[in-house]
């Protein structure tokens, strides 16, 4: 029996690899471990004592900054950014799947924000609602702002997502009588349901942590990000550490129940293929 032996080439990207993974997850599990000091530790190693007395003390009253107020916000803000962009992805995709005119410059248009540096963006939405006498704010300037990151990559997925759908089943509903809506509602929707909940999930988690294009635009309100960075020039206690490790299980919750819901879909469509066999 031979054995492959590993050439210097595999484990050289092994070994980068493990940096990749070491710099991108260490920062994070670093201020999960810290946001468990005793109620007498600081902001570094050594640990004083093991508690949760940070995560109490986080929802108290603080001196400097909005949690709650803060993380609310940036929750409903993510909450509109992800219908907004799943709904106007998914028509725009449906759209484009016929050619017409001025449809490849309305797509780079629609593209081009991405390839604009955010604070330029969040600057210049900031400017014009006071050129025209509008106060910015958390739920007008920052939403749209926050849109034009967002709707970008809601396109480009459904975009890829149509190229690849198969057109005969909605030959096939018409074939049966099926309304242009029906066929939407009833075959389009439900073979499509898990990209669609796969962009609500990048619409949300896009907003959710969004910095630079929040920063001109979110008015007298902070965002959570913005509430974040305000914190760590007055925040001296571990009690900052404990807001990440926070916003961080939130947003691996938000995670989870998207790819909890894709597996009960994918579930139910193996367990009704099985049974229309079995019938059949």
């Amino acid at each position: 029996m031979m054995h492959s032996r590993r050439g210097p080439g595999f484990w050289l990207l092994a070994g980068f690899f493990g940096l990749f993974v070491l710099f991108l997850y260490g920062p994070t599990l670093t201020i999960l471990v810290l946001s468990f000091q005793g109620p007498t530790g600081g902001l570094t190693f050594p640990m004083q004592g093991v508690s949760v007395h940070w995560f109490g003390n986080l929802f108290e009253k603080q001196m400097v900054g909005d949690f709650s107020g803060s993380f609310e916000r940036s929750m409903v803000l993510g909450v509109a950014a992800m219908l907004v962009t799943v709904v106007a992805s998914f028509s725009a995709g449906l759209a484009f799947r016929t050619r017409f005119r001025g449809s490849a410059l309305i797509f780079y248009l629609a593209i081009a924000s991405l390839i604009v540096p955010s604070v330029l963006v969040s600057l210049g939405i900031g400017l014009l609602f006071r050129v025209i006498g509008w106060d910015p704010a958390w739920y007008s300037s920052a939403f749209g702002a926050h849109l034009t990151w967002t709707l970008p990559f809601g396109l480009l997925i459904m975009f890829a997502v149509f190229n690849r759908f198969d057109r005969r089943y909605e030959e096939a509903a018409r074939d049966l009588g099926a309304t242009s809506w029906q066929t939407i509602r009833y075959i389009v929707v439900p073979i499509l349901l898990p990209s669609l909940i796969g962009v609500g999930l990048f619409g949300f988690t896009l907003s959710y942590d969004e910095f630079a294009r929040s920063l001109y635009t979110s008015g007298t309100f902070n965002t959570l990000p913005l509430e974040i960075y305000g914190m760590t020039t007055n925040v001296t206690t571990p009690v900052l550490y404990a807001l990440g490790t926070v916003t961080t299980g939130v947003s691996f919750l938000v995670i989870g129940v998207a790819l909890a819901s894709v597996i009960g879909l994918r579930r139910r469509r193996e367990r009704h293929g099985s049974d229309a066999g079995k019938a059949a």
